[in-house]
Parts: structure tokens; C-alpha cells; sequence
């Protein structure tokens, strides 16, 4: 290729090769050029539109990028690479394209530093990653991602962020040194108000992550915005309202909405704010989350002397500047707000927009969402920004286009400026969970580049097909079947709408899906766990048409059934989708990809979450008709459906254990243990009067089985007296008896990575912390728990490097583990 990127001179050379021409509309002579080589017209482009036309009827060609601006010419230089990417350049198609939403964004609950905390930052995600806020290559490396999906914006929140980012010139004693993290005991749960992250015990207790002084930190932030500018990313700053964090009461500041010296301290901290960065786009703010006892007008008062007037200050020092005000619509009322706010609305210099939670915390629950009927017929002209929340997928790979594409469809576009898509829950820095991390650690974005693909590039272009992406996979992918992936993908990532459109908590702390799991109110059980009860009582999404299972009872019961999709139904979608993903990882193979063996193990850990709530679905639905009706067959298949939910949640333990550090804690649910939860799962089979039952699980095909009778052991016995085991028996560790191992002669092909899968049955609900030697280093540990029964067969695995050759394997197990066999895999080479 000769790619034409300096002058119009250059452009006339002849070189006798194909062409690339990259220009934005502003340069007429090139697109004179380009008319008069014969051109189709050009389309109107919008801003960050852009064509791409082909001239020439044989070799050489010119291939034409043309960008409404410079996004457009990045966006459309983009488009051409990937087409080249995915296929040849007989595969360059003619095309025009404007965004579809004008803003596409993320919601970064940004923790920036112990004093200054976000929503988020009682959490496992937050404290892995408030270094990596001050990292330029993090924010580099986000920032270059999020261009790449077609992002154009960060909004950064935080409960009060002035005194990590700015220094105020009246209040010059707030602006706090270096980046300081608290390594106190914390608690599993903080208020969901905001409230407590200022106690003393946990600002007396810090380490310092990083030795920064002001100006270092304004010249950092200084450098990322600048940067992200270049990349068409704009920088957002969100707060919630009122908090202080990082003042500690300095100059009089508090949290009293009639404190006079904080309106002053807020409003020009906005200033200074606007003042320090230049390249910082807008800012934004919530009212209502710590206002306690204030009346509407009060609160939106404050908001004016303080936010308001700070941008309004802004605009008349620098009158060039624009600016965008983003008023969250949150326990407040828009025609209210639109009236107190006018002087923003009708300045030439600010772009007033509203933020409205579009989905609650739960995007992944029904396509059609219900909430801003009422809202959008308040806002009149002003646009709406939407909150998108992902409060649902946090550990797996998740990736489902025509859910994307047909959530996005569904926005209302006459109302919107946009979407900004992010989590309360959860960080997405870098990645924390996996067990065998890369260095330094991966970014969230980049493990999850599918998931964050789709929302980006379909909200810039939500009539994109799915077989761009099939080529995206395959050109990934090599080595598998691009659109058997695809679709097993998409099957088992449908488990999340299904499910949490059936049994819907609106809020986060009101339901997570990959623990089944909320707070013990909203859950009506101490634990939190949503257990069968809870199944039948919580009501479905409103947005969908699924009946309750209480109105399907009834119906049933009165011989008037009611139209809709029923819980029964609901139950065989999901287990359709959970099979079609099973089926079609049979026939997939990593083929020694790392991050393609990843994605698969996901994939079959949501298949198997999936086939979890199918189960429990029938099962709730099948106790329920039997408490109305008293037929035994409903007493019947309600045992038998929830003993295959409990395997199912087994299995999914055991898959996503293989991949992932667990427990998990978060800041809305407290801690997520898939092993601890288990106990519940099982006491579901109690509620419904049953007895555990579980199906085993069978070897991973693949391995090497070696089975335990034929291993070295101590203090145990081979047995073959329970039925599911493999070979011709078991070895049976009941009773302490001390030094008691199982250790096996492995003979493997070559060096590398192996997945050891450990096949047992445990009877009982202890946990055994088991440690594993591996050619005399005794460097890990596998934790062995209940499978139910002594005939329920399961396995854990972990992923071990071995020499070539022989290796030998000691297990030490706990008491009462009866040992199947060890099967052993030839994992990921790169």
C-alpha cells in the first residue's frame, strides 16, 4: 500500500500501487481530487460521520477515508483496517456512516484515594485498583480501548474528588499529597448511602501507594485528559451530593446543606476544577444521596450556588470555553429542575443535559425497559444522557449482540444525547480475579474487549450485523469455528436477561446473578442467598411479559390461565440456551490458545449458572403448585428439579474456581462465596421436603484419567462400595489419621501448563484447605467441598506447570473425601 498522509503534492505522485487516501472534509483540494477520479457523491456526514469510496477499475486502486472531522477520520480509518482485518481488500465496501448516539460513554466510579472515595470503594475491585488510577499507562492503555470500541467520553465518579484533583486558592490547606489506601479490617457492609468511609478507624490505618504532590497530581491528570482528547474522548467529573471526604473539617467545611462556607468551598472548587484542566469537557452532579431532611427546593438551591454558579463562573472568565452540565435526574423532579437551572440552559456556552437510570442497576434483564415514560414527557427539549448500569456481569466473558443491538434500538432516540455504560458494584480497572494473572495485570476492558465491543460499536451503529462479528471471532480465533463460537457465546450470555427478567431486583443491592445473591431484606433470608421462596414471591420485570409465578398458580389453579410467558417457559428458554451453548463447546477446542481456553471455560460456567435457575425456576414454580393444589407429582418434580439445580451450581462452582480467586467482595452485596452459598442451594432441597440427589459430574473429556486405586496411599482405604466412580473404585480417607496422602506417577509430553482435575465425593459441609505437592514442592492447595453425598461425584481442578516426563502428584485430603481419579490436561502454550 502507499498510504497518502502528508500534502497534496505528495498525493499526485504516481506510484503505480494501491492507495490509501485518509482526509477530513475540510481539505477540498483532495476531495476535488477524489470527485474527479469518478468518486461516488458523498453523503451528508454528521459529526464523527465518515465515508469510505474506491476508485480505479483495475490495479492500482485508491481507497478513500473521508472524516467529517478528525473523528470521523479515525473512526472510518478504523473501519478500514478491520475490513482488511476480517477478510481482503476485496472484502472494502463503499459505505457512509454517522453515530447513531452522539455520546457513547463509560461510568467509572473512580477510586482515587482513601480520603476521597468513590460509591464503590468498600469493595475488593476498588482496593486492587486505586493505584492504577495513577498510572498513565492504565489510563493509556483504557483510553486507547475505549477508541477502538468507538467511546467518545469517561465520566469519572466520586463522592467528593476536589481535593485529590484541584487546588483552591481560598482553601489552599484541602489539596491532599500523595496516593494513601487504608489497610484496616474492613467490614462486609458499609451504608448504601455513601456514609462511614470517613470513620477514624479506617483514615488511621493507611499505607501510601504513591509519594505525589499536587502539582504532580494536576500535571497527571493534565497529561491523561490531553491524551484522551487526541483519541476523541472527553473527561466527565460526576459527584454525589453532599459529601466532604478529604476535608476533615478544615476552614469550618461540613456536610450541612446551610453551611454557607462549604456552598463557597463547592462552587469554586467547580471553578478551579474547569480553571486547572482545560481539556476537561463538562461535569455533573447528583442531588439527594447525603441532603437528609432537605426539601426539594433546598436541595436544588444548593446545587445552583454551588455547581451551577461555579460553571457559570467559568464561562464568563474564559468566554471561548465550552461546557457541559450534567444534572443526574435522582429524587428530584426535571420540569423543577429545568426551571431553577435556566441560566445554564439558555447560555450559549453550556450544553445542559439530563442523567437518567435507564435500567435501574440491571441491563441485563429485559430489552424493553419501562422507567422514563414519565421522565421523558417532563424534560420537553433538553436531552437525556442514559444511565446504563452492568451490575449483573462481572467475572465472565460475557457477549450477546442482538441483546446490545436490540436494547439500544430500543432507547428513545428523540430524548437522548447518549449512554454512559459502567457499573456501582464494581471497578473496571485492572483485572483482579484470576488466578494466574498476567504482569503487569490485564485490563478489565481487555479481558472483557467483546462485552465492551458491542455496546460501543452498536451504539455508534446498533444496525451493524452479526456477521461482522463472526469475522471479528474468526480473525481472533483462528483455530476454532468462528460462528460455532459466536453462538455459543451468545447462548449462554442469554442466561442473564432470562433470568434476572424473571426474578427482577431493580437495584444492585437487591440482586447480583452470579451469586444469587442480595442483601438480607430485599433476599428475605439472613444470608442473602435467594433461596427457592424467594424465587416464587419476587415478581418479574415489568418490561416483560413473563407471568409471577403466584399468577400462574392461580391461573392454573381456577383453570384461567393468563396470557404471557410463563415461569414453565421462561425455565425451557433458559435450559434451550444453557444445551445449545453445552452442545457447541463440544466441538470447540482452545487449541492451545490461553485466552481462547478462558472464554470457553466462561462460556460453559454461564451454560451451567444457565441450567441452575432453569432448574430452580421449574423447581419454585412446581412447590408452588403443589402448596396450592397438594398433587403429589408436583411434590415430585419439584425434588427432582431443584436436586438438578443444586448440580448445576456444583458444576458452575467448580468450572469458575478452576479460573477465578473467590470469594468476591462487593460493596452492595458483601461477600460472594460460590462455595459458602452452596450450603444454601442445598437447603433448598430441605424447603422443598427432598433429600440431596445429585447427578455427578463426569471426567472433563480430553484428559489423562488416573484413577485412585491405582495410585500410592496413606491412611486411607480403596472402597467400591457407592456407585458414579470411574475405574474400579475410590479411595476412602475417613478417619484422622495423620500424613494421609494419594500420590500419582503423571507422564506428560512436554513442558507447559497443566490443568490437574481432582474427581471426589464429600459428604459433609466443612471445607478442606488440601495441600498439593508437585515434584517434592508442596506449593499449592486445592480446597476440597461438599458435593452433597457420598455418591455425588465432583471434581476442582487447578492449573499447574509440569516438566516433561514424570511428575509426581500428592494430594493430602481432608477427612471424609473419598478420592475417584486425578485427569490431567495439556493446557494453554501461549
Amino acid at each position: 500500500f502507499y498510504v497518502h498522509k502528508t500534502g497534496f503534492d505528495e498525493f499526485e505522485k504516481d506510484t503505480g500501487r494501491d492507495r490509501i487516501v485518509l482526509f477530513t472534509l475540510s481539505n477540498k483540494s483532495v476531495k476535488g481530487k477524489m470527485l474527479k477520479e469518478g468518486a461516488a457523491p458523498l453523503t451528508r456526514l454528521e459529526p464523527e460521520g465518515y465515508s469510505i469510496r474506491i476508485t480505479g477499475n483495475v490495479t492500482p486502486f485508491t481507497y478513500w477515508v473521508v472524516g467529517a472531522d478528525t473523528a470521523g477520520l479515525m473512526y472510518g480509518g478504523l473501519e478500514l483496517a478491520e475490513m482488511i482485518a476480517t477478510g481482503s481488500l476485496a472484502s472494502i465496501k463503499e459505505m457512509d456512516k454517522n453515530p447513531y448516539m452522539a455520546m457513547r460513554g463509560v461510568k467509572f466510579n473512580i477510586p482515587l484515594d482513601v480520603r476521597t472515595p468513590s460509591y464503590s470503594d468498600v469493595c475488593d475491585a476498588a482496593q486492587n485498583n486505586i493505584a492504577e488510577m495513577w498510572d498513565f499507562e492504565f489510563w493509556r492503555e483504557f483510553i486507547d480501548h475505549l477508541a477502538l470500541y468507538r467511546y467518545n467520553y469517561i465520566s469519572l465518579w466520586n463522592l467528593h474528588p476536589f481535593p485529590s484533583l484541584v487546588r483552591v486558592p481560598d482553601y489552599p490547606d484541602i489539596a491532599l499529597r500523595d496516593v494513601q489506601r487504608s489497610t484496616v479490617d474492613w467490614k462486609e457492609f458499609y451504608p448504601l448511602e455513601g456514609l462511614g468511609f470517613e470513620n477514624p478507624e479506617i483514615l488511621e490505618n493507611v499505607e501510601i501507594l504513591k509519594k505525589m504532590t499536587m502539582d504532580e497530581k494536576i500535571a497527571f491528570w493534565q497529561k491523561v485528559m490531553g491524551y484522551a482528547k487526541g483519541r476523541n474522548i472527553d473527561f466527565y467529573v460526576v459527584t454525589w451530593n453532599i459529601f466532604v471526604n478529604g476535608t476533615n473539617n478544615k476552614y469550618g467545611i461540613t456536610d450541612d446543606i446551610n453551611n454557607e462556607t462549604t456552598r463557597d468551598y463547592f462552587r469554586k472548587s467547580v471553578r478551579q476544577l474547569f480553571l486547572t484542566y482545560p481539556d476537561l469537557k463538562g461535569i455533573g452532579l447528583t442531588t439527594g444521596e447525603n441532603m437528609r431532611g432537605a426539601t426539594f427546593t433546598e436541595k436544588e438551591d444548593w446545587a445552583f450556588d454551588t455547581y451551577a454558579q461555579g460553571v457559570l463562573d467559568v464561562v464568563d472568565l474564559q468566554p471561548d470555553r465550552k461546557v457541559t452540565f450534567i444534572h443526574r435526574q435522582h429524587m428530584t423532579g426535571a420540569q423543577d429542575i429545568a426551571k431553577r437551572f435556566k441560566p445554564l440552559i439558555a447560555h450559549k456556552n453550556i450544553e445542559f443535559i439530563f442523567s437518567f437510570k435507564y435500567a435501574k442497576a440491571h441491563v441485563f434483564s429485559s430489552t424493553i425497559q419501562p422507567w422514563h415514560s414519565d421522565f421523558v414527557r417532563e424534560i420537553g427539549d433538553i436531552k437525556t444522557i442514559w444511565t446504563l448500569r452492568n451490575d449483573d456481569n462481572y467475572y465472565f466473558h460475557w457477549g450477546d449482540p442482538d441483546f446490545v443491538r436490540e436494547f439500544i434500538l430500543n432507547i428513545p432516540l428523540e430524548n437522548s444525547r447518549g449512554f454512559y455504560y459502567g457499573s456501582d458494584q464494581y471497578i473496571w480497572g485492572r483485572e483482579f480475579l484470576h488466578l494466574f494473572p498476567e504482569t503487569p495485570r490485564q485490563l478489565e476492558i481487555d479481558k472483557h474487549w467483546y462485552h465492551w465491543m458491542l455496546w460501543g460499536r452498536l451504539g455508534y451503529d446498533p444496525m451493524l450485523g452479526n456477521e461482522l462479528f463472526v469475522q471479528i471471532l474468526g480473525n481472533r480465533f483462528p483455530q476454532v469455528d468462528p460462528r460455532m463460537l459466536f453462538q455459543a457465546w451468545q447462548n449462554a450470555s442469554a442466561v442473564y436477561p432470562l433470568t434476572t427478567g424473571f426474578h427482577w431486583g431493580a437495584l444492585d443491592f437487591q440482586w447480583y446473578i452470579e451469586g444469587c445473591k442480595s442483601r438480607s431484606g430485599p433476599a428475605d433470608t439472613p444470608s442473602g442467598f435467594h433461596d427457592i421462596n424467594r424465587f416464587i414471591s419476587l415478581p418479574p420485570h415489568p418490561g416483560t411479559v413473563n407471568i409471577s409465578i403466584p399468577d400462574y398458580v392461580a391461573g392454573i389453579k381456577n383453570s384461567q390461565p393468563l396470557a404471557g410467558t410463563s415461569p414453565i417457559d421462561v425455565s425451557e428458554k433458559i435450559a434451550a440456551h444453557a444445551n445449545n451453548a453445552f452442545l457447541l463447546l463440544e466441538k470447540l477446542s482452545p487449541g492451545g490458545n490461553r485466552e481462547l481456553s478462558w472464554i470457553l471455560d466462561d462460556i460453559r460456567a454461564m451454560a451451567n449458572l444457565g441450567d441452575y435457575y432453569a432448574h430452580k425456576i421449574r423447581a419454585a414454580t412446581e412447590l408452588a403448585l403443589f402448596r396450592a393444589m397438594y398433587y403429589k407429582e408436583h411434590y415430585f418434580n419439584a425434588v427432582r428439579e431443584i436436586n438438578l439445580a443444586a448440580t448445576s451450581w456444583r458444576r458452575y462452582g467448580s468450572i469458575a474456581l478452576s479460573r477465578y480467586h473467590n470469594p468476591l467482595w462487593t460493596n452492595r452485596v458483601g461477600y460472594v462465596d460460590w462455595r459458602d452459598l452452596f450450603q444454601y442451594v442445598l437447603y433448598d432441597i430441605t424447603i422443598v421436603g427432598g433429600e440431596p440427589e445429585l447427578e455427578s459430574a463426569p471426567p472433563t473429556a480430553g484428559g489423562v484419567i488416573y484413577e485412585a486405586e491405582e495410585a500410592r496411599f496413606n491412611g486411607a482405604l480403596f472402597a467400591a462400595r457407592n456407585h458414579g466412580f470411574t475405574g474400579k473404585g475410590y479411595v476412602n480417607f475417613g478417619g484422622w489419621v495423620p500424613d494421609r496422602f494419594i500420590e500419582w506417577d503423571v507422564h506428560t509430553l512436554q513442558e507447559g501448563v497443566h490443568r490437574l482435575e481432582f474427581r471426589y465425593a464429600l459428604a459433609a459441609e466443612d471445607q478442606h484447605f488440601c495441600p498439593v505437592e508437585i515434584n517434592g514442592q508442596k506449593d499449592f492447595q486445592l480446597v476440597m467441598w461438599t458435593t452433597g453425598s457420598e455418591n455425588s461425584w465432583f471434581w476442582d481442578s487447578m492449573d499447574v506447570n509440569l516438566k516433561k516426563g514424570k511428575n509426581t502428584i500428592r494430594l493430602y485430603p481432608g477427612d471424609g473425601v473419598l478420592v475417584d481419579h486425578l485427569n490431567v490436561f495439556q493446557e494453554e502454550i501461549k
